[in-house]
């Protein structure tokens, strides 16, 4: 019975009753959701770091759902955006407990839940997903949904067509979804069954869910968010899990890069579009003067129209797109194609540069005008055009004409932003230094203007993670106000994490990675023998993250030819990430496979890589983490030195104090990976004698500075690996899980109490009243 009390848990957060699927409850969790619910309250927004493995996922779910329930009218939807698939559905399956929870409590909860992604992994036509990549399965997707390709294939009886998308369209689209929670495989599931496009399912039922979760560009990105979700309820909480790296994707959604070869063949795609528009007048002018007029009335398509039949979405921010009718000087197709190839050819001669060239939008628009008399007005209605006159000639193969429609964004994108963004045209790509292969950058400098509309259209949006220290940069770079703004320590009824910064080697050379001594022998003999005597006494697996590729594979080749790579096999079976997605899966699935049958093994991994952002090693499978040096971005790119200059001028962010921020939230989130929840435990090591200084330590996250005395913060490698030896050995130990309860977890009487308490209740009040 008292088992069964704890599985019930059902909490008091400051007056709304929170349903809590699992037997206790973490200070920590407690705490967040005291926060989270003053963010809701006040229809703020809110920064809040939370440490990781400490179950941030349920924490928000269980109480968004409770304030869901309790204020109706104050707030309707939960739209939970993530990075990445896999996490997309960690977060679908602990709805689904919340949700059994609920039915187990007699308590009916009638939400809906579903997730969106991209057609790639949702397509259930044979025909489209072999095709497998991401664009084949958009292209092909798109030519057999078109209006047009549809109303052509109901008169010819063998042209190909979506049976699965017809279904959808007849039946399906007006369907509300029993409440639950679906998944991918359930949505793909439930389409076979009633043979409709889980995909287009899942796009209309968002707008119906009460709570939907999706991957942060469909929020963020004006391409997509103009398509999906720009019809969602303003009375929404929108939460960016792990957002610690939120700034880059705003930043990577409104960039742009233009190369010679994309110029060459936007050229090909009007070329193409100048014959079909021939080969039309011929035999059905009528529909370009319908085009024609209808650009004259400056009618935009229904939005149900838009949903299959627009191919390229605005770039630009639904405030920015404007109403008006386009421009007489490109109403015309004729007109409007000789217009484009005004715009490439004189993209094409900007091209030729022996030097680098920085230029701005305002300036560029200005040259533009002043050489080929192209005016900033039509350049902005580019993209409209373009689709238009693409719809009017039923063009099906889309991903051919992507050329066209990236030159299509940046001439869109350039007219109508002139402050955050940067032209940087360079002669040579940095992937080949000593090849002519001039490149240019539109490259946004200021992440506020992608993720702007979000905080001014929905009520409250949530910025979280586990490593968003220092916690007061992100309203800076991000331009907005939070209403709560908090970092939260973690509670440990013993010391379960070991944190250590190592700053020299047994031969007391000091070590790091700056550019000054990253060569230096020495310094990589002492990299490597903190490697291999780590690797003798931690069991099972060990992850290692290096600043770079580069930095890895001449580090790499030192080990070896210094006999430390031999050393480390003798104990453990060494696995490395790679640039290749499919290569470093398989590394990962036999690195997992060395750690479960005994063997153990390292992984040799780069910070801002795939396995230092989206993979977890709990347990025997991350015992240790070793972070060689650290991870600053390449301070010579143009690009970055533009933003820094930016960030300088426009919000008084030093470039220093930004890379520092920087370098630390990917080192903190590196070693993160090493501790998935309380009954885990793993060694975080920091080798670089920098991490040491003030400046970069106190720009940890809280929850790892807690458990960093001052005695670990300049070891040698020798002391270091005495202090393993020691935790490991504790660590051993056996540790019932009731020496965890009212320390670091807690009941739900323990919680009263630490409600009573933070409200300034004691027992004697209660027992006076």
């Amino acid at each position: 019975n008292e088992y069964k009390s704890y599985l019930r848990m059902k909490l008091n957060v400051d007056g709304l009753m929170v349903y809590f699927p699992y037997e206790f409850v973490y200070p920590e969790q407690y705490s967040y959701m005291r926060e989270l619910k003053q963010t809701l309250d006040a229809k703020g927004h809110g920064a809040l770091e939370m440490p990781s493995g400490t179950g941030k996922t349920t924490t928000i779910l269980s109480l968004v759902v409770a304030y869901l329930r309790e204020n109706p009218g104050s707030l309707q939807k939960l739209v939970y955006c993530t990075r990445t698939v896999p996490e997309m559905e960690k977060v679908l399956e602990e709805m689904r407990r919340l949700e059994e929870y609920y039915t187990e409590c007699s308590e009916k909860l009638d939400f809906v839940t579903v997730g969106l992604t991209s057609r790639k992994h949702m397509c259930i036509n044979p025909e489209v997903a072999k095709l497998k990549e991401g664009k084949a399965v958009d292209g092909k997707c798109h030519s057999l949904t078109m209006g047009w390709i549809r109303e052509k294939s109901a008169k010819d009886p063998t042209a190909e067509k979506c049976t699965w998308f017809e279904e959808f369209d007849d039946k399906g689209k007006h369907y509300q979804l029993d409440p639950g929670t679906y998944s991918m495989d359930d949505l793909k599931c439930f389409g076979r069954m009633k043979g409709w496009c889980p995909y287009f399912l899942s796009r209309t039922a968002i707008y119906t869910a009460n709570i939907v979760v999706f991957s942060y560009h469909y929020m963020l990105d004006p391409k997509i968010a103009e398509m999906v979700s720009k019809n969602l309820t303003s009375k929404a909480c929108v939460i960016f899990d792990e957002a610690h790296n939120i700034d880059n994707v705003c930043i990577d959604s409104m960039s742009i890069v233009i190369t010679r070869r994309t110029l060459d063949r936007a050229k090909d795609n009007i070329t193409t579009i100048e014959n079909k528009v021939r080969a039309i007048r011929e035999h059905d002018e009528k529909k370009l003067k319908e085009e024609y007029n209808r650009l004259i009335e400056g009618l935009r398509q229904a939005a149900e129209d838009q949903q299959n039949n627009t191919y390229l979405s605005n770039p630009v921010l639904p405030a920015d797109i404007l109403e008006e009718a386009v421009p007489g000087n490109i109403r015309n197709c004729q007109h409007f194609l000789a217009f484009m190839k005004r715009f490439v050819e004189y993209m094409k001669s900007i091209l030729k540069v022996q030097h680098v060239v920085s230029d701005t939008p305002a300036s560029f628009l200005q040259t533009i005008y002043s050489t080929v008399c192209i005016d900033r007005k039509p350049l902005r209605f580019v993209t409209q055009r373009l689709n238009s006159l693409m719809r009017t000639l039923e063009i099906e193969d889309m991903e051919n004409y992507r050329p066209l429609t990236v030159i299509a964004s940046f001439a869109t994108l350039v007219s109508t932003y002139s402050k955050g963004f940067s032209i940087i045209i360079e002669p040579y790509d940095i992937r080949t230094p000593t090849i002519y292969n001039p490149i240019l950058h539109f490259t946004c400098m200021d992440a506020s203007i992608a993720i702007k509309p979000v905080f001014s259209r929905f009520q409250s949006t949530i910025i979280t993670s586990g490593t968003l220290s220092p916690i007061d940069m992100y309203p800076r770079i991000l331009d907005f106000r939070p209403v709560t703004s908090s970092s939260f320590s973690m509670t440990l009824a013993r010391s379960c994490i070991l944190p250590m910064i190592v700053a020299r080697g047994s031969d007391q050379v000091s070590i790091s990675s700056k550019y000054e001594t990253r060569d230096d022998i020495a310094v990589i003999r002492n990299y490597g023998n903190l490697l291999a005597e780590m690797a003798a006494v931690v069991p099972d697996g060990m992850v290692c993250f290096f600043t770079s590729y580069e930095y890895m594979e001449s580090v790499v080749s030192t080990w070896v030819n210094q006999g430390i790579m031999a050393n480390v096999q003798k104990h453990k079976l060494i696995f490395f990430e790679t640039q290749n997605n499919s290569e470093t899966t398989l590394a990962l699935e036999n690195y997992y496979k060395a750690c479960d049958n005994g063997r153990g093994a390292v992984l040799m991994s780069v910070a801002r890589g795939k396995v230092s952002e989206g993979i977890d090693f709990h347990h025997h499978y991350g015992r240790c983490v070793i972070m060689f040096g650290i991870p600053y971005v390449y301070t010579q790119s143009r690009i970055l030195r533009a933003r820094l200059d930016y960030l300088r001028n426009q919000y008084r962010i030093r470039e220093n104090d930004f890379l520092t921020f920087d370098a630390l939230r990917h080192a903190s989130q590196c070693v993160g990976r090493v501790l998935r929840g309380k009954s885990d435990y793993g060694i975080m090591i920091f080798a670089d004698k920098r991490y040491s200084r003030a400046d970069k330590k106190q720009k940890l996250p809280k929850w790892i500075q807690e458990y960093l005395p001052e005695g670990m913060t300049s070891l040698a490698v020798d002391e270091a690996v005495q202090h393993a030896k020691v935790f490991l050995r504790k660590m051993a130990q056996p540790f019932p899980q009731d020496a965890q309860i009212g320390l670091s977890m807690l009941t739900v009487e323990q919680v009263r109490k630490l409600e009573e308490k933070a409200n300034g209740v004691t027992e004697t009040d209660q027992q006076s009243d």
